[in-house]
């Protein structure tokens, strides 16, 4: 196809038009927090219930927040039948539990990402999933977005051709007390700033042929930073770069035989992206300003709720093939980044 003259419109509905379902948070960090902030601030989602380890965490988590329903275990939680949808909002190397407890007591479940820590479970939450007849996503919101909806139409029209080369990297600055330098929580970069850069490398190349990598360890026991060159089987190329000790620009470039596509901002993040014929002559901007997780999370909570009332149980957005092939791709990533590898 010749390169477009413009670029295509966002297909994302309304938020505040999808179906209103009654929300359980299990869990009650940072993520939790600002999930409530947007969801409530962009939809007509109702956050009716959070579970946590004790009466007194959930009493006082629902009480700040304006949350009707405590619950003093997650058990209760996922087995309270008034409940619509399950959004798991632990720490990573619990999600496969909470996940599957509430797959179990027959709830739908989006789960913050990465959904969890080897393809092999991941393999083992879709079968229950599927078995059950429940949805199930991985809430990496990025992929819900206006933007990636239009980038989305952009890479499925062929308009950049053959993707030859994708440049991604994520840093930020974290303190010393952070659970992202806790080994016992699955600390480091890879499983949290990496699953943004390592999901759009898998999104675009499929799960590597190829990897090559360095990590440096930090004195914490979780490593603090990592690059890793990835190859498909046409020897295209991805780099990605992720570190702890610092913030970087968070940006990505996507190289392909019939035009680039190049982002104003954090590639994961609302914001704008260009898109440039491989000759210069066409360049077609995307305007969007800048924005956080307020102004986004909203989108994957509306995406979830017209999908369960639609009686569907996986998204288009993030479906679970996509979370399955980043699980692989991280279980690559490790083995390429392992002592003697």
């Amino acid at each position: 196809m010749s390169f477009p003259s413009a670029l295509p419109a966002s297909r994302v509905p309304d938020p505040m038009a999808a179906p209103a379902l009654r929300w359980g948070l299990l869990g009650t960090g940072w993520i939790a927090q600002r999930f409530i902030e947007s969801v409530r601030a962009h939809t007509t989602q109702e956050i009716a219930a959070v579970g946590s380890r004790s009466q007194e965490s959930a009493d006082r988590f629902a009480a700040d927040w304006r949350i009707p329903t405590a619950h003093g275990s997650y058990e209760a939680l996922v087995n309270d039948p008034s409940l619509d949808v399950i959004y798991v909002a632990t720490p990573h190397n619990l999600h496969a539990a909470h996940a599957e407890m509430a797959l179990s007591a027959g709830r739908n479940v989006l789960v913050e990402k990465p959904m969890v820590l080897s393809h092999a479970d991941g393999v083992r939450l879709a079968e229950l999933a599927l078995a059950r007849g429940l949805f199930l996503a991985e809430a990496l919101w990025t992929y819900f977005l206006p933007k990636f909806d239009v980038l989305d139409q952009i890479l499925t029209s062929g308009a950049l051709g053959e993707i030859k080369s994708v440049h991604t990297e994520y840093g930020e600055y974290f303190t010393r007390d952070h659970r992202i330098f806790d080994p016992a929580l699955a600390g480091g970069p890879l499983n949290d700033l990496g699953t943004y850069p390592v999901s759009l490398l898998t999104r675009l190349l499929g799960v590597p042929e190829k990897v090559l990598g360095l990590a440096q360890m930090d004195e914490s026991g979780v490593q603090g930073q990592l690059s890793v060159i990835l190859a498909d089987a046409r020897g295209n190329q991805g780099t990605m770069s992720t570190t702890l000790y610092g913030i970087t620009p968070t940006n990505a470039a996507i190289v392909g035989t019939k035009g680039t596509v190049r982002f104003g901002s954090e590639f994961n993040l609302p914001g704008p992206f260009r898109v440039i014929s491989a000759d210069g002559g066409t360049v077609l901007d995307y305007v969007e300003p800048a924005g956080r997780h307020f102004d986004g999370l909203f989108y994957e909570a509306a995406e979830v709720a017209r999908c369960i009332a639609a009686g569907l149980t996986e998204t288009p957005k993030r479906p679970l093939t996509d979370t399955l092939d980043m699980l692989a791709t991280m279980d690559a990533i490790r083995a390429a980044l392992a002592p003697g590898a």
